[in-house]
């Protein structure tokens, strides 16, 4: 299948076409701007479309205070206007005025679309931010005495350091929210996350990292009232736990550092046999009888570009149906908002995939392509994914969630 191979790597890898391979990325003319959106460039939709309409939604956000809306944020709003032009193969964009910039144009075409979408609208929501998320999350400080709160924040970033590194991403994450007081959308921004992507790692290290190892090293009668971990403080188990003032004083044992080391070292173990063998390829270009193509698609099924495009072209995807299983491959869509409208059809995909071993699951890098995301966003989304052993996800998608 040579063609198919050529195929994949023009639309998924490098990007580009031929009118616009020459010229530095930086530097494309509006004309082969707007031919890389007709051709469904990835990297030029994210660089080009998703930064106008980010100009285009920061300038209106400030006058009618678009996020206080429901469906108005920006990843309903662009991907609404995305889809517009495709149904219109870009028309609108090319019958814009000579003397008027692509840029400013679009910008324009944003507004109209806004000003509809706000006639719609019958009451005001205001979107849960970072912080009220923070604060809804199992683990929650209370904390009334300035030295304690100090020494208790300082564990959490050795214990990031110790798990993670002290240069990683998450390590990162735990000092500036903790440590240094930043508030979580700064982490974003900072990162060059998403505040959601931020959210759902914090969220995650302290689920798998830092409550166990405060339930495993503390004593429970001392921290209890420092830290509230809902439910699950009734599981804590009555065996022998270090003091908080020992912990505190000591900061460790070099047999207990040498025992979470260990633990370190298992979880990364385990964690490299649960991904042997199962890690999507990078080229698709082939696939035998009981492998599944998973790619990411739009609720309208037009599947004009990227791996939805591959999709459709050799692997059975269906014009027009932009959800679930279609020939071999399965449509998961991902252009009707932001991550938590994906989320619903990612967890129908998992339950699909456990009531089908018989079949194999190829996850592409879905939602990082033109719908805009990054592997960040996404591969929390998966987590679940790490135990059922017929799914394989993308490297980008194992370096978030292992």
């Amino acid at each position: 299948m040579g063609k198919e191979k050529d195929f994949s790597r023009n639309a998924e890898a490098s990007g580009e076409s031929k009118s616009y391979k020459k010229s530095g990325f930086s530097q494309l003319s509006d004309d082969e701007i707007l031919q890389g959106f007709k051709d469904a460039d990835a990297r030029i939709v994210r660089e080009y479309y998703y930064g106008y309409c980010r100009v285009a939604y920061c300038i209106y956000d400030k006058r009618y205070d678009l996020q206080s809306k429901p469906g108005m944020d920006f990843y309903s709003l662009a991907h609404e206007y995305y889809l517009y032009l495709c149904e219109h193969d870009f028309k609108p964009l090319e019958d814009r005025k000579p003397s008027m910039s692509l840029k400013t144009w679009m910008v324009n075409g944003f507004r109209f679309l806004l000003l509809d979408k706000l006639k719609e609208v019958k009451k005001e929501h205001r979107f849960e931010s970072f912080e009220t998320r923070q604060e809804s999350r199992k683990m929650k400080f209370d904390i009334s005495d300035n030295q304690f709160e100090h020494e208790l924040y300082q564990t959490i970033e050795e214990i990031g350091n110790l798990y993670y590194g002290r240069d990683s991403k998450n390590s990162i994450i735990l000092k500036m929210l903790y440590i240094e007081g930043f508030r979580g959308k700064d982490v974003a921004m900072q990162l060059g996350m998403t505040a959601s992507a931020v959210t759902q790692r914090c969220q995650k290290m302290m689920h798998d990292v830092v409550i166990p190892y405060f339930k495993k090293y503390f004593d429970a009668s001392e921290y209890r009232s420092y830290l509230s971990f809902g439910d699950e403080d009734a599981s804590v188990s009555s065996a022998p736990k270090m003091s908080m003032s020992r912990m505190m004083d000591s900061r460790m044992c070099c047999e207990e550092s040498a025992d979470i080391s260990n633990n370190i070292f298992n979880n990364k173990k385990n964690m490299e046999d649960m991904k042997k063998g199962r890690i999507t390829p990078r080229w698709i270009d082939s696939l035998k009888e009981n492998e599944i193509f998973v790619f990411g698609s739009n609720l309208a099924g037009m599947h004009g570009g990227g791996a939805a495009r591959i999709a459709c072209l050799h692997f059975g995807a269906v014009m027009g149906k932009g959800v679930g299983l279609q020939g071999q491959s399965y449509a998961i869509p991902t252009m009707q908002g932001g991550v938590e409208t994906i989320r619903p059809y990612v967890n129908d995909f998992l339950n699909f995939a456990k009531h089908h071993p018989e079949m194999q699951f190829l996850v592409t890098p879905i939602g990082c392509g033109i719908a805009g995301f990054e592997a960040e966003d996404i591969a929390p989304l998966f987590e679940e994914a790490k135990q059922i052993k017929n799914i394989s996800l993308p490297e980008s998608f194992w370096e978030v969630i292992e």
